[in-house]
């Protein structure tokens, strides 16, 4: 049996990780989750891969908003009800999409943590970001996540990785919103239509990890594990894989104990890894 081990959201992208155990599925994905992001002067949004700072800030879910908390600046919450309404297009990778600035005092508060200018946005309902539409229908949106909903991994493939560590690391490298237990390492791959919890999710592609995966989310210091040894197993067209990204139709709550029910999987070569 495969079974929900954790779930986790990000609500402001690329920032530290809230491990729940529900979680409400919205049309865009967990709730909450990367509904917020940070950007810079040109309205372009920041991330771990060039300022790997942003692991140091670690966030709460309280009844009127965010607690975000960081070493050295304090805290701040930043509320759930949205007052401002000063619009802007905001650049994520080559999408654009509208976002909305939340306030002056928090911009301040993130420029003077992070040690450079940036600005806190917000994801707004009316905006839709379509998914990579490559790999999924039209009409399939997402948050500010790089390009689809979910993530999911299984615990195995993670086990099997730290087998081959010197020191094993946490999952929080990989910011799943799914981790399950059961079955073999990297079952995942393969996983096509899976139904939770009365919902529907679908397999997108194998998901290709970066520089991002080396950061201690603890210290924000870069290392090179583990990816130099994900590369001796999990490299295929010159990319690294681990995990699946899922897009989704439906609404409703999945939970830790949650069973996955796997209805179909992949036969594209684009799914099947060699492994080594």
């Amino acid at each position: 049996m495969l079974t929900i081990s954790s779930l986790y959201i990000y609500p402001i992208k690329s920032l530290g990780g809230i491990s729940l155990s529900k979680a409400i599925v919205t049309d865009r994905g967990l709730k909450y989750d990367r509904r917020w992001m940070l950007v810079d002067d040109q309205n372009r949004f920041l991330t771990q891969r060039e300022h790997s700072q942003m692991a140091l800030f670690k966030l709460q879910i309280e009844s009127d908003g965010l607690l975000v908390t960081h070493p050295t600046n304090g805290s701040v919450t930043i509320p759930f009800g949205q007052t401002n309404q000063v619009k802007q297009e905001i650049a994520i990778w080559d999408d654009t999409c509208m976002g909305v600035f939340v306030n002056s005092e928090l911009d301040g508060w993130f420029s003077q943590a992070m040690g450079i200018k940036c600005r806190l946005v917000h994801m707004p309902e009316e905006t839709h970001r379509e998914v990579d539409q490559r790999y999924a229908q039209p009409g399939m949106i997402t948050s500010f996540s790089d390009a689809y909903p979910f993530l999911l991994i299984g615990q195995g493939s993670l086990d099997d990785l730290n087998n081959r560590l010197a020191e094993p690391l946490p999952m929080n490298r990989f910011r799943p919103n799914i981790v399950f237990t059961g079955g073999q390492a990297f079952d995942e791959d393969l996983m096509n239509h899976i139904k939770i919890a009365g919902i529907d999710f679908y397999g997108a592609k194998l998901c290709a990890r970066c520089v991002l995966t080396t950061i201690n989310q603890e210290t924000a210091v870069k290392a090179k594990e583990p990816l130099k040894t994900l590369a001796t197993y999990r490299l295929k067209n010159k990319k690294i894989l681990f995990g699946q990204n899922l897009i989704h139709e439906g609404t409703g709550v999945i939970s830790v104990g949650s069973t996955l029910n796997v209805l179909s999987t992949h036969q594209e070569e684009r799914f099947i890894v060699t492994q080594k």
